[in-house]
This record gives structure tokens, C-alpha cells and sequence, in this order.
């Protein structure tokens, strides 16, 4: 368990050094800013912790989390300075909130698994937000518009099933995604029909967008059932592509030619080499 004490005396070390940086005399370039210009570096930031756990790389993973805590100590210490709240209230907050969320584990309730817990946090939401007096907001209400879309699909159907609104098991899901898939290739051979330049081709592109929205909404909620992120896996895939290009492309170099230079066929022999090097033990 973290020793309480080592805990307080580390986050009282790095309030202190805010506030140096902020008071007068303090840096020109930290008393310079202001939340929206903070606003870049906090999403960098949250990216850099992603990438330091995907690389697996604690100390890389340590050194990203403080620079993401040092983002919330500043915010907290610009609104201290507009007297609308402090660090300390920031931490209460979010205590409170986790409690007042979790009644199975700080209260009497009792729950049959995760998606219970789910269930439960969006009803307690609701009645939060209408013992405050707002309105009542859809029950798919609530996620940010500027996340990355796969995640905000996976949200949005994770609220969705939250209330109900879901297949009765994967097998739902995935006739769903075939369905969709159906529905590009239609699409794809009506575009092929028409004419390259004319206003029904124009037309029909639009509709092979539209449909491979709906692919990619329903792989999304296919991502969310199987409890694989849409988004992780994607950039898991992403680096995995990458790392195969680059094989090729070093591969390619060592005989004298690049890529551009290359047939297919050479480019796609390079591929399953990488391919099956990836398998091989280290």
C-alpha cells in the first residue's frame, strides 16, 4: 500500500514548486500562460502516457504521468488564482465522486459484475444531475465530442447497452458488422458502374463514405463486446504495419533499390518475412 505520508509530502513538494513558478519572480514563461494555452500541452501530454504504456516502458510511463499530473497542478493553481478552486478541491471532488459512484464497494449495494457497475454509474449520474436541478441529458449523452471517433463509438454504445439497448450476444454483433460490410461492397459495384466524373458517381461516393462510417461504427461496437478497445487495437495494428514497412523499406535498401523501385511482389515477399519474423521467438 502507498505509505500516506511519502504520498502528501511529494504532492506538497510539487504545489510548492507551482506556486514558485507562478508567483512573482517566478518563471516569465509559466506566468505567461493561461488555461487555453495549456490546453495543447495537456492533450500531448495524455498522448505521451499512452504511448509510454503501449512501448511497455515504466520508467518512460512514470516520467509521462508527472508531466500529465504537472498539467492538472497548473490548471488547479490558475483557477485557485480566479478564486474558483483549488488542488485541494479538485482532489475532494473526484473522492466524492468515486464514493458517492461506488456504493457496492463503499456502501451496501450489491452487484453481480462489471456490467452492473456500468449500469448503476450511469443511473447514479442521472440522479446526480437532477438533484442538481439540469436537465435531464440523453442516456448516450456526455462524451466528449473531441475524442478520437473510435473511442467516442465505443463510449456511445457502451452507454447505449447500459440501458438495454444492445444485442443479446455477439453473435448480433457480428451478423451486424457482415451486414454493414454487405452494404460497402454494394456500394463499391454501384460506384463502379457509373461514370468517373458524373454527378451520380460523385453520388455514390458519397454512400461508399456513409456505409464505411456504418463498418466502422459497428466494428467499434464489436470492439466494445469483446472487450478489445477499438482504438488500441487499431494502433496496435497501426505499429505493426509500420514495423513491417520499415523491414521492407531496410530490406529493399540492402539490395540497392527502394521501394518505388520495387515490384509488389518483391514488396509483398518482404512482408510475410516480416510477418513470420514477428512470430519467431526472440
Amino acid at each position: 500500500m502507498q505509505n500516506p505520508t511519502t504520498a502528501q509530502a511529494a504532492i506538497d513538494r510539487l504545489l510548492r514548486i507551482m506556486d514558485r513558478l507562478r508567483d512573482p519572480g517566478g518563471c516569465p514563461w509559466d506566468r505567461e500562460q493561461d488555461l487555453r494555452t495549456l490546453t495543447p500541452y495537456l492533450l500531448e501530454e495524455a498522448h505521451e502516457v499512452i504511448e509510454a504504456i503501449e512501448a511497455g516502458d515504466a520508467q518512460h510511463h512514470k516520467e509521462e504521468l508527472g508531466d500529465l499530473l504537472f498539467q492538472v497542478v497548473f490548471q488547479a493553481r490558475l483557477a485557485r488564482e480566479q478564486g474558483k478552486f483549488d488542488f485541494a478541491q479538485v482532489c475532494d471532488n473526484i473522492s466524492d465522486k468515486l464514493t458517492r459512484r461506488h456504493p457496492h464497494v463503499f456502501g451496501d449495494v450489491s452487484v453481480s459484475g462489471s456490467g452492473e457497475v456500468v449500469k448503476n454509474w450511469e443511473r447514479i449520474k442521472a440522479d446526480e444531475r437532477k438533484a442538481a436541478g439540469s436537465a435531464p441529458r440523453s442516456a448516450i449523452g456526455g462524451v466528449p465530442v473531441g475524442l478520437p471517433a473510435l473511442i467516442r463509438a465505443e463510449r456511445i454504445t457502451e452507454k447505449a447497452a447500459a440501458v438495454g439497448f444492445d444485442w443479446p450476444d455477439i453473435r448480433g454483433v457480428l451478423a451486424k458488422v457482415r451486414e454493414e460490410l454487405g452494404e460497402l461492397e454494394g456500394a463499391l459495384a454501384e460506384r463502379s458502374g457509373a461514370a468517373p466524373s458524373s454527378a451520380a458517381a460523385q453520388q455514390l461516393h458519397g454512400r461508399v463514405e456513409h456505409e464505411l462510417g456504418n463498418l466502422l461504427f459497428a466494428l467499434a461496437n464489436l470492439g466494445r463486446v469483446l472487450k478489445a478497445h477499438p482504438e488500441e487495437a487499431l494502433r496496435g495494428a497501426v505499429r505493426r504495419f509500420e514495423s513491417r514497412f520499415h523491414h521492407i523499406e531496410e530490406r529493399l535498401r540492402e539490395q540497392g533499390h527502394s521501394p518505388r523501385e520495387a515490384t509488389l511482389a518483391e514488396m509483398d515477399r518482404l512482408w510475410d518475412e516480416a510477418k513470420r519474423r514477428e512470430k519467431s521467438p526472440p
